[in-house]
């Protein structure tokens, strides 16, 4: 499984050639910025010793949509909770989440926010989770390549077995491909109607692991299966 480290619109060049060189650090190498600034200056460069060749193979985009159109799992980083989601997970928790999705992700994304402010409301919104790094002071709040450092460490451990990777069921199934699924289900039954609930269930969803997708899926077979009567009949 692949994993990419997401940028969105850093300033400080520094900030992406650390950020560059923590990931290297780690053993990952994909990087992906959302409208930075010059990425490659010098400052950049010399904060990147030893992990040019992640900088300057880093990709750019002019949106974050844009970033993350082929990845199958979005993390969104924050550093503190507002009321975007329900839940936030601990950044030490993420490798056994992802282990549990199992097969149903093939690509992973963590997104950044921008050194002033973070992400956006509508941008932790298209994240399908928020992980959080706990802190011990509530100030200062952890610089941008710090928290990407720390990100990377905790994500270090799926590096070991990532050719590991093996599906119990016949069936493969993305994430994406059950999100669907289930989402098509619930608008059948009017439930998109109720947006509280409805980002509730997706949310629950998205932190769903192999096991619960395959068996949601299932269901959502059969209920369209049996929901489906042959042309003529009422």
């Amino acid at each position: 499984m692949e994993v990419f480290f997401i940028l969105v619109e850093p300033a400080v060049p520094e900030n992406i050639g650390a950020s560059a060189r923590a990931i290297k650090t780690m053993s990952f190498n994909r990087l992906r910025l959302v409208n930075p600034c010059d990425y490659l200056s010098i400052e950049a460069r010399k904060l990147a010793h030893g992990s040019l060749d992640v900088l300057t193979a880093a990709e750019v985009f002019s949106s974050l949509d844009q970033a993350i159109h082929d990845i199958d799992f979005i993390i969104g980083t924050s550093a503190k909770s507002r009321r975007i989601k329900h839940d936030y997970y601990p950044a030490e928790q993420m490798v056994e989440f992802i282990k549990r999705k199992g097969t149903t992700i093939n690509a992973a994304g963590i997104v950044f926010g921008r050194e002033e402010y973070g992400l956006t409301t509508e941008e932790a919104h298209r994240c399908d989770i928020i992980c959080s790094i706990p802190m011990a002071a509530k100030y200062p709040s952890l610089n941008l390549s710090q928290a990407v450092m720390i990100m990377a460490y905790e994500l270090s451990a799926l590096q070991m077995n990532k050719n590991v990777r093996s599906s119990k069921y016949p069936e493969s199934l993305t994430l994406k491909a059950a999100r669907a699924q289930i989402e098509e289900v619930l608008a059948s039954i009017g439930l998109i109607s109720n947006k509280v609930l409805y980002d509730r269930i997706i949310e629950r969803i998205n932190a769903a692991g192999e096991d619960d997708l395959h068996l949601l899926y299932s269901v959502c077979k059969f209920f369209r299966k049996s929901n489906t009567k042959p042309d003529g009949f009422n």
